[in-house]
């Protein structure tokens, strides 16, 4: 009876000590939760470099003859070559563009008909841009320049290239790719030349001018 007290105590004592024991052991550190990928950013949209593009449009303006006024209309198509910096979300610009010019009207001038056309159209411009991500409204101005026809029926009439100037403004937009399209209005202006009475009449005899409103659209490729 005493052995096996003994062996019962004996028994306890090496549970106890093993719990004890156990007790004193570090805890393993609860498993960490698994992170979240962090979410897509889409970098902001940097308007620099160079590009290369096409634009087309209407017009509508009227030139004068001398005295005698007429409403000219007309479509354009041509190509674009700029260049822009940007600088925060200032976008700075230099573009030029020239289109052949479909820009004609006539009228009665006394007994003749009196025409003015212009078959080619060109610019120069600055462009000022405000950028907003991937969309861009700038105002424009620069020089303009192209050929102005005069004519009367049977006469010789006259023609010279001009130079004057123009301003507007549009909105462009970044397709997918390189890609970028834009709207755009301009005025144009391309000042004067005389043409005399045996060219152009007795009635519409003096300065000759041209001005056209000019809305189009273009799609530009960037670099």
């Amino acid at each position: 009876m005493k052995r096996l007290l003994l062996t019962t105590v004996g028994t306890l004592t090496v549970a106890l000590a093993s719990a004890a024991m156990a007790a004193d052991l570090p805890r393993r550190p609860a498993a960490m939760p698994a992170k979240a990928p962090a979410a897509y950013v889409a970098p902001i949209y940097n308007w620099t470099g160079l590009y290369v593009g096409i634009n087309g449009g209407w017009a509508t303006g009227d030139a004068d003859m001398g005295p005698i006024g007429i409403d000219v209309d007309g479509g354009l198509i041509g190509g674009t070559l700029g260049y822009n910096w940007q600088a925060g979300q200032a976008v700075f610009g230099i573009e030029g563009d020239i289109a052949w010019s479909g820009i004609d009207g006539s009228r009665a001038c006394g007994a003749l008909t009196c025409t003015v056309n212009n078959n080619w159209l060109g610019t120069v411009r600055g462009r000022l841009g405000y950028a907003v991500d991937r969309f861009m409204p700038y105002v424009t101005g620069g020089l303009a320049f192209g050929d102005v026809e005069a004519s009367a029926t049977g006469l010789a009439g006259a023609s010279d290239t001009q130079t004057g100037w123009t301003a507007g403004g549009g909105v462009e937009f970044a397709l997918p790719a390189n890609w970028t399209a834009k709207g755009e209005y301009l005025y144009v202006n391309l000042g004067d030349f005389t043409c005399s009475a045996a060219a152009c009449g007795a009635a519409a005899a003096g300065d000759v001018s041209l001005n056209a409103h000019v809305i189009r659209g273009g799609l530009n490729y960037r670099f």
